[in-house]
């Protein structure tokens, strides 16, 4: 029988709140036994940048990282962000280890190809860009992984990548080793059939309801790739899929997203 891993992500909607922040790593330090944590970038390295003059480039809600992006996001994301994050977990009583996928090769991508947009510096990632076997290694020893969104390619280039997509990744790759528990964390109790009404939470989602609730429009947005991305991870062998609310991830209403 697998032991169980909670991978758990949270986005700027929480990063950028400070007292939201630490409220969440006080919850989050609670829970027992192994677990990760991945950490989007919020909007500081864009305030950041437009505060030194830089307009930050997006298109569709993604970051268009250019050489001056990269290394402003890397100080802010795998420095700033980062380490705050594993000091208030220290603070809690939680070995911490922040790392950028480029610290002992843990995560390695491939930076995405110029289609339709040129997205810049950004990496894509699959299954076997993540180094299982030296996260098993962290997980024995007691420590819990904190990944920010900055990984490599192997060839000394460093790259950005949304955090969504390294959460489910590395939830994908532990699964051989581990029954792995997603929770994608952010300001709502989960999917909601009405945004207004923050107790209409649909507490199960499978693959035929989200066929559904697309279909109706009351799944749309932001939550599309959310959801896109958690079904992925189902399929490709992770146990569950969790979306909730950062600030009462040890409460009971919440979604949960299954196959069947």
């Amino acid at each position: 029988m697998k032991r169980e891993l909670k991978i758990f992500k949270i986005g700027g909607g929480i990063i950028d709140h400070e007292s939201d922040l630490q409220e969440f790593l006080r919850l989050y330090s609670e829970i027992s036994g192994p677990k990760i944590l991945v950490h989007g970038g919020g909007k500081g390295a864009s305030e950041m940048m437009k505060n030194l003059g830089i307009a930050p480039k997006m298109v569709n809600g993604r970051r268009i990282t250019d050489a001056v992006a990269l290394d402003l996001v890397t100080m802010f994301y795998a420095g700033k962000t980062n380490k705050q994050i594993v000091v208030a977990l220290q603070s809690h009583g939680v070995n911490a280890l922040g790392l950028s996928g480029a610290d002992g090769n843990v995560i390695q991508a491939v930076k995405r190809p110029v289609r339709e947009i040129d997205y810049g510096f950004v990496g894509d990632l699959s299954e076997a860009s993540v180094n299982t076997n030296l996260i098993h290694q962290f997980l024995m020893l007691g420590l819990t992984p904190v990944f920010c969104p900055i990984n490599h390619d192997g060839h000394g280039q460093l790259l950005n990548t949304n955090a969504d997509t390294i959460a489910a990744s590395v939830a994908k790759a532990l699964s051989k080793q581990y029954a792995v528990a997603l929770h994608f964390c952010f300001e709502k109790r989960g999917v909601l059939t009405d945004v207004a009404d923050e107790n209409s939470v649909i507490t199960k989602i499978n693959l035929a309801d989200y066929a559904e609730l697309k279909e109706s429009g009351i799944i749309a947005d932001g939550m599309l790739p959310k959801l896109e991305n958690a079904f992925d991870a189902l399929q490709f062998g992770v146990d569950k899929v969790i979306i909730e609310h950062a600030l009462y991830i040890n409460e009971e209403l919440k979604t949960t997203l299954c196959l069947n």
